[in-house]
């Protein structure tokens, strides 16, 4: 059996600024993992997509131990807020707002993202 990546039109984009940046097909993020993304100004972005093909993006570097490591963490809900926990020492990031749900001091940025 042979298996083939889905393929779509749809690509992920970010607004940033006035408009919206293109960051790569949507066939590219598989439900329940996170993908790092290189932003024209030097930042990383972690994107995340959920099984019910909601989209997701946030700073991909964890402030607590300033690497970029939060698209390789593992996804969740916490009374229904979904959220990503760092693969280091384990916060918890809500994917919407980018809030730490362990921390309420800290915060990451959060993106308007779409599949357009």
């Amino acid at each position: 059996m042979t298996l083939a990546l889905e393929t779509t039109d749809l690509k992920v984009q970010l607004q940033l600024g006035d408009g919206w940046f293109t960051v790569c097909d949507l066939s590219a993020l598989i439900p329940g993992r996170g993908v790092a993304a290189l932003l024209p100004d030097g930042r990383q972005v972690a994107l995340f997509r959920d099984r019910s093909d909601q989209l997701y993006a946030i700073d991909n570097v964890d402030p607590f131990t300033g690497a970029a490591v939060l698209a390789r963490g593992l996804t969740g809900t916490d009374q229904g807020r979904p959220f990503v926990a760092s693969p280091l020492l384990k916060q918890r990031f809500d994917l919407t707002s980018g809030q730490c749900l362990d921390d309420e001091s800290v915060r990451v940025a959060a993106y308007q993202v779409r599949a357009a």
